[in-house]
């Protein structure tokens, strides 16, 4: 049996500050629809120089840990070359060299194979823009 290809893409309110967007219920319902069962690849992609894609655990404050390790590794100061935008944006563009902007995650049986603590999560340090893109791609 031939594999298929499906994607579609999110629209995701991410607001004006630094935010992490939880995806993982995104990527499940998602999955339902296109994996009918079957074994394959999620490949999550963001097409913005300012956000990325983790696979961490939230809630437990590990979210906001992220957030505050990269606000001391890239502070938003006007240390950075790339000064287009507002001050301190040219550390966001820093950001996918450590966040990378696709993450790409194993589908069994049409489910998202996580850890029991792991979620799929948009991370968005920029603040040039109300709202990012999400692609979301399943082969199988």
């Amino acid at each position: 049996m031939a594999g298929s290809f499906t994607t579609r893409t999110l629209t995701i309110a991410t607001g004006a500050t630094e935010t992490m967007h939880d995806l993982t219920n995104a990527c499940a319902a998602f999955l339902r629809e296109a994996a009918h069962g079957r074994n394959g690849l999620l490949n999550v992609f963001t097409p913005h120089a300012t956000s990325g894609l983790a696979v961490i655990e939230t809630g437990a404050g590990s979210d906001d840990d992220l957030l505050a390790a990269l606000r001391g590794i890239l502070p938003a100061d006007d240390r950075w070359g790339d000064r287009h935008g507002g001050p301190g944006h040219g550390s966001g563009h820093v950001l996918p060299a450590l966040v990378p902007p696709h993450a790409t995650l194993p589908v069994v049986d049409g489910k998202l194979e996580l850890g029991a603590s792991q979620s799929v999560v948009l991370v968005n340090t920029g603040r040039d823009s109300a709202e990012r893109q999400v692609r979301l791609s399943f082969l199988g």
